[in-house]
């Protein structure tokens, strides 16, 4: 009875928004329509204020449940000096912002840069607003500004005692020139900023309001279900739709090159049709690609004579002569999907007049671009409505084909067209995260600290893919994330160098992208050191980490919330890693126990340093959902490929974390200051090493390739 309420609720809601042929969809609830600023007047494009002292904050961001979109307020509510209660957020348009000469600037949301990248400019816009109210009330009393002062949504005037609030004032600050120049407030004197406050969506959340992409109805709306190429790099050869063409509620077949599509009244209907639908495919001479070419392709290139250098210290080979033991081994990670709950939907209308979307994405411009691009139109042509996220994590961003295909089978009606991927086609079609493998090879001295070390890298590039010649030309920051400038560690001679090894195999960008990969390497084998040190782990860390204060300081806060130093309980074992990404620093300690080879995960600490701290209270939840992310991954998460063709497709073969297997997450949160680093994928790297430490802290065995459940983890007799 429950299930039936909820379903009528969103239905209900979902009906409401067909209203105006689907303009009310035009952004998700709970934000407004950009229409409902029109009576608000414009305090610089990033606020309107009402005369009831309401604030209307513009974000340019996409919220998938991270809270960035609350913070973004914060910061512009910290230096216009508003009563937050009062302040509400709606989201800027692509069309608006190009219609505007990007007046909003950068619309993407991924690596962490929500905050960081935003900051700035949002700031100074808050701060412009207060000093144009506070001229406005100025003017009105005939007296001077700098005798003027703003809080809590009114400006007072120092000398007399006289207010007036910002609503009384808005009409006049709005026509007063903006100064050329600002003063931001020093962090330490914030009052809303770096404090813990609820999500401005939370209760429009916990009431079923918002409208993702898979809710959207439009009047005449058709459903449409799509069918892949099976093999990467394949292509549609054939197709029978004469087959189907008596089929109840079927309106059209529509070919694209790597792909098929049948349009129908209902998507039931639609994917019923596809599963009868006669496909033949070309294979595009990718049917014999396994796992085994892939690996066997790879640790050729681990083992290739000519690499490109990523960094280099001192003198390796010297280093290495010199030393007294010699640590090496060999990592492998897989292909990683996405899995965002929501698979990928888009719903487009091509009309003479032009195009609408209504899409979920981490980049409204990209969605605007990609739309033009397919229905050959100018982007003035477009209009995008960014509907709720289901889950992005990297998928919904520079690569968005759902976007594309969705136009191309719009195009070939009239009406309005909801395209819906399967679960199993989201899985089978994804933009991975890049297989690759790892050679470490560590001279230690007589103190066993390392004296050498060199890291080589090899597998797929996503920049590479996306941008061929690319590696050939230039150093890929990106394959080397977290080895290259952001390696901490203090050794005199270093080394990493990398063979990109080009696939056939779709790649994108994943949470955290490469760090998750090279801090699975780096992290374990700083363990494999201090093993054959015989070090504590957590104090070779220290040691190692001597010259680089903020990672220390995130690795003694981990290590002092997890009691490092004081035995665990009987028959649990700890874990330890640190590392520095999208300009923040992490460290974890996992505690695991392991049973007759099964494993148990009892507690994971996460501390970290993002620098200044907005909003610590969505800093915590997101660090809680990176670390169940990270090892949903590391537990479960792999890609494998037979005959051309991802073997995975659904939730029982492609596994998620379960409630009851996730364990508690405690989160430490340092705000050293000074810098703007992200949140959201920082915590992810640390997972999988500090969990596979701690593994090896209870069994004595060492794990190099992931993901956990391909292991034995049973003692060796």
């Amino acid at each position: 009875m429950t299930s039936d309420v909820a379903l009528s609720r969103r239905s209900f809601l979902a009906s409401v928004g067909m209203v105006g042929g689907g303009l009310a969809l035009g952004l998700a609830i709970p934000f407004e329509p950009v229409s409902a600023a029109d009576e608000m007047p414009e305090v610089t494009v990033w606020l309107n204020i009402g005369p009831d002292n309401s604030v209307l904050i513009r974000v340019a961001r996409a919220e998938m449940g991270q809270g960035a979109q609350t913070g973004l307020a914060m910061l512009v509510a910290e230096e216009l000096e508003c009563d937050w209660s009062n302040v509400r957020i709606v989201s800027v348009t692509p069309q608006d912002n190009l219609r505007r000469h990007a007046a909003w600037g950068d619309m993407q949301t991924g690596a962490s840069r929500s905050i960081a990248a935003s900051q700035l400019y949002l700031r100074q816009a808050g701060a412009t607003a207060r000093e144009m109210l506070i001229a406005a009330a100025a003017a009105r009393w005939d007296v001077s500004a700098k005798d003027c002062v703003a809080h809590k949504g009114v400006v007072v005037h120092k000398p007399s005692g006289r207010s007036v609030t910002f609503g009384a004032v808005a009409a006049a600050a709005a026509k007063v020139t903006p100064p050329a120049h600002v003063a931001l407030k020093d962090p330490a004197d914030w009052t809303l900023a770096g404090t813990p406050q609820r999500r401005l969506d939370m209760r429009d959340k916990v009431t079923a309001q918002p409208i993702y992409a898979v809710d959207v109805r439009l009047p005449g709306m058709l459903y449409a279900a799509i069918a892949h190429s099976p093999v990467f790099g394949g292509s549609l050869k054939a197709v029978n739709e004469n087959a189907i063409a008596s089929m109840k509620g079927v309106r059209r077949v529509v070919r694209l090159q790597d792909a098929v599509a049948v349009v129908a009244d209902s998507w039931w209907r639609a994917k019923r049709a596809l599963e009868a639908l006669p496909i033949e495919w070309n294979d595009g001479g990718n049917g014999t690609l396994s796992d085994a070419t892939i690996a066997d392709a790879v640790r050729a290139a681990l083992h290739a004579e000519k690499s490109q250098i990523g960094r280099t210290d001192g003198d390796v080979v010297a280093g290495m002569a010199g030393a007294v033991r010699r640590v090496e081994a060999e990592y492998q990670v897989p292909f990683l999907a996405h899995a965002t709950m929501e698979p990928q939907t888009c719903t487009a209308h091509v009309t003479k007049e032009g195009v609408e979307v209504w899409v979920p994405t981490q980049d409204a411009m990209t969605a605007l671009a990609t739309a033009a691009r397919a229905a050959k139109v100018s982007s003035d042509k477009v209009k995008v409505h960014a509907a709720s996220l289901g889950g992005g994590f990297g998928r919904r961003g520079a690569i968005q084909e759902y976007v594309r295909q969705a136009v191309q089978i719009a195009m070939a009606g009239e009406e309005p067209v909801k395209l819906l991927w399967t679960r199993e086609e989201d899985i089978k079609h994804d933009y991975y995260r890049p297989f690759g493998m790892a050679r470490l090879v560590a001279g230690l001295g007589a103190d066993g600290m390392p004296v050498a070390w060199t890291i080589r890298l090899a597998g797929p590039s996503f920049v590479a893919a996306l941008v061929p010649g690319f590696h050939l030309n230039y150093v890929d920051h990106t394959f080397l994330s977290g080895l290259a400038e952001e390696m901490a560690y203090d050794v005199p001679n270093y080394l990493v160098d990398y063979v990109v090894q080009g696939l056939p195999v779709p790649l994108g960008v994943w949470r955290a992208i490469n760090y998750t990969q090279n801090t699975f390497y780096k992290e374990s084998f700083v363990d494999e050191m201090a093993a054959a040190a015989g070090i504590d782990p957590y104090l070779y860390r220290r040691r190692l980490l001597r010259n680089s204060p903020k990672n220390l300081a995130v690795l003694d806060a981990a290590a002092t919330k997890a009691n490092w130093q004081t035995p665990p309980p009987p028959g649990v074992h700890r874990g330890i890693a640190v590392t520095e990404a999208c300009g923040s620093f992490c460290a974890q300690v996992a505690e695991v126990s392991v049973d007759q080879g099964k494993l148990h995960v009892h507690r994971f600490v996460s501390a970290i340093d993002p620098g200044h701290v907005v909003n610590p209270l969505s800093i915590e939840m997101q660090n809680e959902g990176a670390v169940i992310f990270g090892l949903t991954a590391a537990l479960l998460g792999e890609i494998t490929i037979k005959n051309g063709a991802v073997e995975q497709g659904t939730f029982n073969d492609y596994q998620m974390l379960r409630m009851a297997d996730a364990p508690p997450v405690e989160t430490v949160i340092l705000s050293s200051g000074g810098f703007w680093g992200g949140v959201g994928e920082p915590p992810v790297p640390p997972v999988a090493p500090a969990l596979c430490n701690a593994v090896f802290a209870a069994t004595g065995k060492r794990i190099r390739s992931l993901p956990l459940a391909n292991q034995d983890l049973n003692r060796p007799i």
